[in-house]
């Protein structure tokens, strides 16, 4: 008979969702290892560390994590047999990066094959990762049941999509409903079971097949309203119109929801939804091109926004080539540290390919690249043009008068988040989009 008042759960992946959600389990009174294959990921876990921007009742991730690590309720591990000695439980978080447009499951598949050698009678197997439709019962489930039980019967095993939005974790995993859906009824119910030691919203049920499709449209019609977005504000701008407070006046109708543009569409949802999408599609022979089409205009933000500011170089009789560009913000949004598959990167990819210098920083990425620097000052000393890209708190309390002081004379910035000061306009060319 399994137990949920006080669960034994092995959540596997420790990333920007499988840590906070272990310890989500964990300050609720769970029994938690955190399983990831990553030695010395597991070692600054287990020593309290962690650049995760997350907060839950004004404490840190990190003061949350070495909380529930003295408190015993929380443990990471490389080893699957040394957790499968405690749990009956496990929740995979492990991510399917996309290469080249190619869905790479191997990860996935690894962590499942690792699973199935400790596998026992009762256990229960839920998959929260985003996921290629099909993928639980068509791939997990064989490589589950090579343990030798079979799924439904000897096993539970379900999908429940994670919702959450970075910076918002803790909250999340307890507030956002969810969808489940499990092998059998059976599955189902325990799913639930486990889900609900956290969550407190409601939670539907339905067909796996269904939740996995609807995780990836989910995130796949915010890619859509942000690329019609896109449109619209190169629309404003050659209008003269202030394209943020378009949106706001259009969103004034009750059922218009539009978002707000900015340097791309980054981080690990978004941009790889259609991925997931796609060869399932492909396989069935159906045609979803408006997605692609959406897709493409996001991907082709960065270079516009380079065009912008070279169009102004030029009308000062100056080009990029040579000049210093001082780059902010390199998280993929506003007030992150993730800066995977971030359009700044992809911003200043294109300035060294067209000749400039670029002095890129941002205090909450922990990563360093050959063009990121440790100080805004160093950023912005003598550089010609400053692009501010995505915000972080030491940004809310930028001197702009002091950043004129330290660029070139007739600086151009590059407001991508209509962060900076209108009243620069006076000082310096400000170009938003």
């Amino acid at each position: 008979m399994h137990s949920t008042k006080h669960p034994q759960v092995a959540v596997i992946g420790m990333g920007f969702i499988g840590l906070p959600l272990s310890l989500s389990y964990a300050m609720k009174g769970a029994n938690v290892f955190g399983i990831d294959v990553l030695p010395h990921l597991v070692e600054e876990i287990n020593e309290g560390k962690s650049h995760h921007l997350e907060y839950y009742q004004g404490k840190s991730l990190s003061e949350i994590l070495k909380e529930q690590l003295q408190a015993g309720r929380f443990q990471a591990t490389i080893d699957y047999a040394e957790a499968a000695k405690e749990v009956d439980t496990y929740i995979i978080t492990v991510g399917i990066p996309v290469v080249q447009g190619d869905p790479n499951l191997s990860y996935l598949t690894s962590a499942c094959e690792q699973l199935a050698k400790v596998l026992k009678k009762g256990d229960t197997v839920i998959l929260r990762s985003t996921v290629v439709p099909g993928t639980t019962e068509d791939i997990v489930l064989p490589l589950l049941e090579k343990s030798g039980l079979k799924a439904g019967t000897d096993f539970y095993l379900a999908y429940s999509s994670e919702r959450i939005a970075e910076g918002k974790a803790f909250e999340e995993f307890i507030h956002m409903p969810l969808a489940l859906g499990g092998v059998n009824e059976a599955s189902a119910k325990r799913a639930k079971e486990i889900l609900s030691f956290v969550t407190e919203a409601e939670i539907t049920i339905s067909e796996i097949k269904i939740v996995e499709t609807a995780k990836v449209i989910e995130n796949i019609q915010r890619d859509v309203n942000i690329a019609m977005v896109q449109q619209f504000a190169r629309f404003s701008e050659r209008m003269g119109m202030d394209t943020f407070e378009l949106i706001k006046v259009a969103n004034t109708h009750k059922r218009v929801n539009l978002l707000v543009p900015g340097p791309g569409v980054g981080g690990y949802c978004l941009p790889n939804a259609l991925y997931y999408l796609l060869p399932k599609a492909r396989e069935l022979d159906v045609n979803i091109e408006m997605l692609e089409i959406a897709r493409k205009i996001n991907d082709s933000v960065p270079s516009i926004l380079v065009d912008m500011v070279e169009k102004e170089l030029v009308q000062q009789g100056r080009t990029l080539m040579g000049s210093q560009v001082a780059v902010l913000g390199l998280a993929m949004k506003d007030f992150s540290n993730d800066d995977r598959i971030s359009p700044a990167h992809h911003v200043v990819e294109i300035l060294l390919q067209r000749g400039a210098t670029v002095k890129a920083y941002d205090p909450a990425v922990p990563s360093s690249y050959p063009y990121k620097v440790g100080s805004l000052e160093e950023a912005v000393t003598g550089s010609a043009v400053l692009i501010y890209l995505n915000a972080q708190e030491e940004f809310l309390e930028i001197d702009w008068n002091q950043v004129l002081h330290l660029m070139t004379d007739s600086p151009i910035l590059l407001d991508a988040k209509h962060r900076i000061p209108s009243r620069i306009s006076n000082q310096a060319k400000l170009v938003r989009i």
